[in-house]
């Protein structure tokens, strides 16, 4: 932890006092680089002779000690991160390439400029690092469908990982997963014959049903022999309406009733 009530001794305070006099004698010009301008979506954290001073500042205007003070400023609006393809195994042993998107924050400028070299270097690193880790442990179908699931695994890994450098992880997504052209191939012809078995299944459920309902219709003609003379005329009128030139020969249905006896 920073030390930010430390004394700055002696000679901290006579390097203050020499830096009060170069004030004095290139006043006004020395007020360029003594004064700084800090916006609404940063802070500041000032350094005066390697101790941190209060906590983060801003935003405002602030004045620097010249030759003793040093300030870095640290940016709060919530950043993104491409995070680039990566090559994948998983764990059924199939290689795909995925990308993803990261958003994340500083919620403390003090600790992430003193915890960390650089925070969001660091931060985009363990992200890509992340990734490769979460998803080696996933099948391939997993990861297809389960992108949600991972997504909210990663960002509690990021978030808890990136915790003492003062970075926040506010979002991750998974953009894009793309799969060698031989497995796309091969995926594409599995669901081609599993829609065809489909077809097929729904086809002879079809025709099961239609043969139960041809089997009942026989019978209810079967108990009415004037029911079928009926039926006859009536396929005779559809078949003259349809085709005009079609010839007819009538059959008398008491011919057909005779061989049914038989």
């Amino acid at each position: 932890e920073v030390d930010r009530d430390g004394d700055i001794g002696c000679c901290g305070y006579c390097l203050m006092f020499l830096s009060f006099i170069l004030v004095v004698i290139f006043f006004p010009f020395s007020l360029c680089i003594a004064i700084k301008v800090v916006q609404e979506y940063e802070r500041a954290v000032i350094f005066r002779l390697g101790r941190v001073v209060g906590g983060a500042k801003g935003p405002g205007l602030f004045f620097l000690w010249p030759c003793i003070d040093e300030m870095q400023k640290v940016d709060l609006r919530v950043l993104s991160y491409d995070v680039p393809p990566q090559e994948i195994l998983t764990r059924d042993s199939v290689t795909v390439a995925v990308d993803a998107v990261v958003y994340y924050r500083i919620f403390d400028p003090i600790m992430s400029v003193c915890n960390v070299n650089d925070a969001f270097r660091s931060t985009q690193l363990l992200a890509s690092t992340t990734l490769r880790n979460v998803l080696g442990t996933k099948a391939m179908s997993e990861v297809l469908s389960e992108r949600e699931s991972i997504s909210q695994e990663m960002q509690h890994i990021l978030d808890v990982s990136t915790d003492p450098w003062g970075m926040k992880v506010e979002r991750v997504e998974i953009k894009d997963v793309r799969l060698p052209i031989q497995l796309q191939r091969a995926m594409a012809a599995e669901a081609e014959a599993a829609r065809e078995a489909r077809a097929k299944v729904v086809a002879a459920e079809g025709e099961q049903k239609a043969s139960r309902a041809l089997k009942e219709a026989a019978d209810v003609i079967a108990e009415s022999p004037a029911a079928l003379q009926l039926r006859y005329l009536q396929t005779l009128n559809s078949i003259s309406a349809e085709k005009n030139s079609t010839i007819i020969f009538p059959l008398p249905i008491n011919m057909l009733s005779s061989i049914m006896k038989k």
